[in-house]
């Protein structure tokens, strides 16, 4: 449209848009591309609005512009905000994925239905990996051969077939990014839960036995991680009746041991102050400073030079637009048609260049929230924790202490930790165990 407009000045007067809002995408793209028109001799008009070249037309143009923005803005939030209503209330809002297709509904009430064709085979698939006697690689030749094939008919690749055995979406709960927790779907489920945790067992390593409900409890979140000091078995938990209530209990589940029968409330207060005790090794707290501040630098560096490149662009442009005028004004070297389209075709190269160079600075903001979030993570693991979902908990246990953590006479013993942490020395004065939690200062000076 921009080319057109610069081959055919003169004969142009006024660009209408329906509506300000549909000429840019924001207000700098609307302020670059208006003043290209202006130097082309081509005012803006909007067919809905009260816009012109007087100063309140202008004012209204620029105020219309940064509501337009601002519209936008709001729209993206309505529809994070609907697509979050919709999954609370179990419709599935996104791309429906192989085994399930979109039904035909109303406005606001769709949601996936199972592929006759090919969720038959998504459950084959689910029910071969669960036996545990065929690698993903067999379990995928023998689906093809079944006839499973993508939505283009064409075959699947072994990651998307990985990815397949570990979306539970097939189960009927729904995990997305928008959520912090699962929601239950209000569609049919082509797998039930059990072949699915069979499934992540395998996928793991672990005896596919397990059922999720053994392993996964909200309210005991160290249930199967911390084990029993004096037999080493894995803590089990549960609710114990009282004479009024339920009380939370987390317990050795060896019979001829029963060394540990722990509240929750207890356990799960003193593994927050065993992780207040964990910081990072200085070196490998350095180590990370220095990898993330080179990604730091590699992208912003790449950010510079593109920025400078499309200034030197720029600047090349306006050099050739100041010879330009020269050759015509002072030297009369070229004729007026000439220099009036290679002037036009500067002024459109150098308002593209410019706003070029504009998104290329807009790319290198927010790269320090990558540092400033690692060094967070890694000083306060226990308020991470309490902070964390279930599964983030067991997670983030699992990094910490791989091999688990045993516990025993109220306290926790010595675990091998990840790497990057090492355990404060124990003392011996009840006092020194009392430090609050570290807050956003950092662990190390520099």
């Amino acid at each position: 449209m921009l080319t057109y407009c610069r081959q055919n000045k003169g004969k142009i007067q006024f660009l209408v848009v329906y509506q300000i809002s549909r000429f840019a995408r924001n207000s700098y793209d609307h302020a670059a591309m208006s003043v290209f028109l202006k130097t082309i001799g081509i005012s803006l008009r909007s067919a809905t609005e009260q816009t012109g070249d007087s100063s309140t037309g202008k004012l209204t143009e620029n105020m219309l512009a940064a509501f337009a923005q601002f519209d936008n803005d709001v729209k993206a939030e309505r529809t994070k905000t609907g697509m979050k209503a919709a999954l609370g209330h179990g419709r599935w809002t996104f791309q429906a994925p192989l085994g399930y297709l979109r039904n035909q509904a109303p406005k606001g009430q769709g949601n996936i239905i199972p592929d006759p064709e090919r969720a038959p085979l998504i459950k084959k698939a689910f029910e071969l990996y669960a036996t545990a006697l065929y690698a993903r690689p067999q379990v995928l030749r023998m689906i093809h051969d079944l006839g499973l094939r993508t939505r283009k008919g064409n075959k699947i690749s072994l990651q998307t077939f990985e990815d397949i055995l570990k979306n539970s979406l097939y189960t009927g709960i729904m995990k997305t990014k928008l959520t912090d927790q699962p929601e239950e779907g209000h569609y049919e489920p082509i797998i039930e839960k059990a072949l699915f945790y069979k499934v992540q067992d395998v996928l793991a390593g672990k005896k596919h036995t397990i059922t999720p409900y053994q392993r996964n409890h909200p309210d005991f979140p160290l249930r199967q991680f911390v084990q029993c000091g004096t037999c080493s078995r894995p803590l089990t938990a549960s609710w114990s009746k009282g004479r009024t209530k339920k009380y939370p209990y987390y317990r050795c589940p060896n019979s001829r041991c029963k060394a540990i029968n722990v509240s929750k409330g207890a356990l799960e207060k003193e593994f927050i102050s065993h992780l207040e005790q964990l910081i990072p090794v200085p070196e490998y707290l350095n180590l990370l400073k220095a990898i993330v501040l080179d990604k730091w630098h590699d992208q912003e560096a790449a950010a510079t030079a593109q920025s400078k490149s499309m200034q030197r662009c720029v600047d090349e442009l306006r050099g050739r637009k100041d010879k330009l005028e020269e050759a015509f004004i002072y030297e009369k070297r070229i004729s007026k048609a000439t220099y009036d389209e290679q002037r036009d075709k500067l002024a459109e190269e150098i308002a593209i260049a410019e706003g070029e160079a504009h998104q290329a600075k807009l790319e290198a903001l927010d790269v320090e929230g990558a540092f400033n979030f690692a060094r967070y993570l890694a000083s306060n693991p226990a308020r991470i924790w309490m902070e964390m979902n279930l599964d983030q908990k067991q997670r983030f246990q699992k990094v910490l202490f791989p091999a688990g953590l045993p516990f025993l006479e109220g306290r926790f013993g010595t675990a091998a930790t990840c790497i990057f942490f090492k355990v404060l020395q124990e003392a011996t004065a009840p006092e020194s165990r009392l430090a609050s939690p570290r807050g956003f200062e950092p662990l190390l000076p520099g």
